[in-house]
């Protein structure tokens, strides 16, 4: 009998970008799985990428927001009323080599692998090397090696949160699987209520992998199963968001899963050592607008704290 499997795509001004991610789908071997729905969530993009999806031969299933919900908030309402075995969210800034699903879908379907939870796999840049696929949980001492430049001048001491290419080389446990690609059981994905809302994009799949590894579920990288992956996508066209909500994620992350003194530390480091590290950065390379939308980014975030705040652990 074959597994089961919806696909989420969550998209945002993703242009033809999304039309070459369907078209990977539409071109990929899943003789052994039954493929139910490829949801398209379409935040309310302007540029009309949405337009004309119907006429492809996929199960698809169109849904248009009429305001930018967030993505965590989209990948639920794309999983929303789901009856497959297995959930697939994938960004559409990504194609899918003829395997990918396939192979992750079998490798989560053998009796030994019950208790993976998510399933990610090695992605490939538009260079051929591999891309940010895999993570470690983020602690406060990360941060603050990164915010220190130690993680760029001895990375065999300081370890980053994102895993580098030669520690992505073998099939493995992991932390966290990148969110381009997160195969997750429909099961585990109802029992944790989905994603935080609350992350409005970043950071939304290491709390749920966090969650899932907290209820005795794995996530698991796969070097030799790829796919490929942009990387940049819809945020790049708004970067001045993309640093606040980055911020903002981190924030709302570390007050959910640190130590009240651990993130009271962060947010002090974040608008103090690294504010001024990214100023002197920006300065440095001459460029204005990186000047203007760190500001800008930096300032949505201290204006949102300070009206709305954030509880400890909640």
């Amino acid at each position: 009998m074959s597994s089961s499997l919806d696909i989420i795509v969550v998209n945002w001004n993703a242009g033809r970008l999304l039309w070459h991610c369907l078209e990977s789908i539409s071109l990929s071997q899943r003789s052994e799985i039954a493929l139910k729905r490829v949801v398209v969530v379409d935040n309310a993009s302007s540029d009309e990428s949405s337009r004309g999806l119907e006429s492809g031969d996929l199960p698809l299933v169109l849904l248009s927001n009429t305001e930018n919900r967030g993505f965590a908030r989209a990948c639920n309402q794309g999983a929303s009323g789901s009856r497959a075995d297995y959930l697939l969210f994938l960004n559409p800034d990504t194609r899918l080599h003829s395997q990918t699903l396939s192979r992750s879908v079998c490798f989560m379907e053998l009796p030994e692998n019950r208790t993976v939870g998510i399933c990610g796999v090695r992605h490939i840049d538009e260079s051929g090397k591999t891309a940010t696929s895999c993570a470690r949980f983020p602690s406060l001492w990360i941060f603050l090696w990164k915010m220190t430049g130690l993680v760029q001048l001895f990375p065999k001491v300081f370890p980053s949160h994102l895993l580098a290419e030669d520690e992505c080389r073998q099939t493995k446990e992991v932390d966290q699987v990148i969110g381009a690609y997160f195969l997750v059981r429909r099961s585990l994905f109802e029992a944790l209520n989905g994603f935080d809302e609350r992350f409005f994009v970043y950071f939304e799949e290491v709390d749920f992998s966090h969650r899932a590894k907290k209820q005795g579920y794995s996530s698991h990288y796969l070097a030799d199963v790829t796919l490929y992956h942009r990387g940049g996508g819809s945020s790049e066209q708004a970067k001045t968001k993309r640093i606040f909500y980055s911020l903002r994620s981190r924030l709302l992350y570390a007050f959910k899963h640190f130590s009240l003194l651990e993130a009271l530390s962060l947010s002090f480091l974040t608008v103090t050592l690294e504010l001024a590290s990214r100023l002197f950065g920006a300065a440095l390379s001459l460029s204005f607008t990186k000047l203007k939308e760190t500001i800008g980014g930096y300032a949505e975030l201290i204006w949102y704290f300070m009206g709305k705040g954030v509880k400890w652990r909640s």
